[in-house]
């Protein structure tokens, strides 16, 4: 199995929250990739590494990021032996790719034919999160189909519907239907979907002919890995595995009260993750 972190985005709320703080406290993150942010004990991303490196559910970790950081995520890189950073040649927000070219620029420059595990670069998960028993309800749908994928999903609050992707599942939590951000009237579901998926290898081909389909829309269109998810929902199984909550790093509040958690309420630190 290989995992790719999607961090090719450029943190741009973040950095205008940084800039318009006026208190100077974070002026030392100023044009700092949003993975690498220190949080805790660690960058972001290392948690995602240490993590993977030491369950070994994967062998190999690609990330996936931007001309603009790739010197420092090339720095970073060099204490991990399993890491392969991959330039996608951008050094504007106007001029990205989005996630889901990113993603198919990862499986074709290192040609893989493996299960892929996706993870947004500026996510996190509370203490109940386990790679180990994500990967073992990965490998129980794969039986029951092999053509299966697994996401995560949590509950969220009624007013929170219209931020994230919700996703509609049947009794065996199977998704149905992924709704994008949508009103309380439009879905009685509260199964939010964060950027951390397991993909089959089955479903690798398929990014090509998404992109194929989608080549003259907007980026909007391409841009957030959920436009592909929600496509392959209506092409293949999709499954889930229910977790208590996740820390999304997109602006200054956000990444303070994720630095504020791992600083002050992680309990087992040693096994976060794993």
């Amino acid at each position: 199995m290989k995992a790719v972190i999607l961090a090719a985005g450029y943190g741009t709320r973040l950095q205008r929250d940084i800039e318009n703080d006026t208190t100077g406290k974070f002026k030392h993150l100023g044009g700092i990739a949003k993975p690498l942010l220190s949080v805790g004990p660690c960058a972001l991303i290392s948690h995602w590494v240490q993590a993977l490196t030491k369950t070994g559910c994967v062998d190999t970790v690609y990330v996936v990021t931007n001309d603009l950081y790739h010197e420092a995520f090339q720095q970073w890189a060099q204490e991990f032996s399993n890491v392969k950073i991959i330039n996608d040649g951008t050094r504007r927000n106007e001029d990205r790719h989005g996630a889901v070219a990113c993603l198919q620029l990862t499986v074709k420059l290192c040609a893989v034919d493996d299960h892929l595990l996706v993870i947004g670069g500026d996510t996190l998960f509370k203490e109940d999160f386990s790679l180990r028993k994500f990967t073992e309800r990965f490998f129980e749908v794969q039986n029951k189909d092999k053509e299966s994928n697994l996401v995560l999903s949590y509950q969220c609050k009624d007013e929170e519907t219209s931020k994230y992707g919700i996703l509609e599942l049947d009794e065996d939590l199977k998704v149905q239907c992924m709704k994008e951000k949508p009103l309380l009237s439009e879905t009685s579901s509260r199964s939010a979907c964060p950027c951390f998926y397991l993909f089959s290898r089955t479903s690798l081909p398929l990014l090509d002919i998404f992109l194929n389909e989608k080549k003259n829309s907007p980026i909007e269109e391409r841009d957030a890995p959920g436009t592909f998810l929600s496509w392959l929902i209506l092409r293949r199984p999709v499954y889930v595995h229910r977790i208590s909550g996740r820390f999304d790093v997109g602006n200054l509040p956000s990444y303070i009260e994720c630095d504020k958690y791992f600083k002050d309420q992680l309990q087992n630190p040693s096994v976060y993750l794993m």
